[in-house]
């Protein structure tokens, strides 16, 4: 199991436009290729204008497979570029993680 751990800054006070404009045009197309995310979180303290979302994955080609089908999806590739106008993010951090033998997750 290989879990995408996807971390993002938000603009300072852009959060819930960020969250709608995922939510109207986001959410659908990823899910549809990736399935439901493990987690989709946002700061509350903290760091509020971070971003959090983790993903699971048989392994790598899975991970790849996924998201090359997802790049190609008309849907998806509207939100994107509907996200890049409203530029909203700042930046974009991606780990790719494995769960320890007695993590509650399980592959």
């Amino acid at each position: 199991m290989l879990i995408d751990v996807r971390t993002y800054r938000v603009r300072p006070n852009k959060m819930p436009q960020e969250l709608d404009l995922y939510a109207k045009h986001g959410l659908v197309p990823q899910v549809r290729h990736l399935g439901a995310p493990l987690a989709y979180l946002y700061g509350e303290s903290g760091d509020f204008n971070t971003l959090l979302h983790l993903w699971v994955f048989k392994d790598a080609a899975d991970r790849a497979a996924r998201r090359a089908a997802m790049g190609s999806d008309p849907e998806w590739r509207t939100y994107l570029k509907l996200a890049e106008e409203a530029d909203f993010l700042i930046d974009q951090r991606n780990s790719l993680m494995l769960p320890a033998s007695f993590a509650p997750i399980k592959g």
